[in-house]
């Protein structure tokens, strides 16, 4: 079975929202550093935000001020709201645990992805 099992990807239209969702019932997310990454066609795996062991977040330069991590350790859930959504947003979006969430809104993702969900920006 998949630690993670992301939902909530789709069409949506250039400056739209959506909100991720990423089910870590399998490994909880107390004390857990994890991550949203994504990949667009073509290219490589990229960190988008992550939150370390004690909840603080930190976010790609990227998608600063538009994308939100958050979670629920009641629900094990992992959420990544995003708004003012571009076509450069386009891509697969991924969850994974971390070794540890960088300034950068990334780190060394380790154990087994989950099948993603797709974000498509589009008009």
């Amino acid at each position: 079975q998949r630690e993670f099992a992301e939902s909530g990807g789709g069409l949506v239209q250039p400056g739209g929202s959506l909100r991720l969702s990423c089910n870590a019932t399998l490994l909880g997310v107390d004390y857990v550093a994890v991550g949203w990454f994504r990949q667009a066609p073509g290219k490589g795996r990229e960190g988008v935000s992550c939150l370390n062991i004690y909840g603080a977040t930190n976010v790609a330069h990227s998608v600063k001020d538009r994308f939100t991590i958050s979670k629920s350790n009641a629900d094990n859930m992992i959420y990544l709201e995003m708004t003012s959504l571009t076509p450069d947003d386009t891509a697969a979006y991924f969850c994974a645990r971390i070794d540890r969430c960088e300034r950068t809104g990334s780190g060394r993702p380790f154990g087994s992805w989950g099948q993603g969900t797709q974000v498509t920006v589009s008009a």
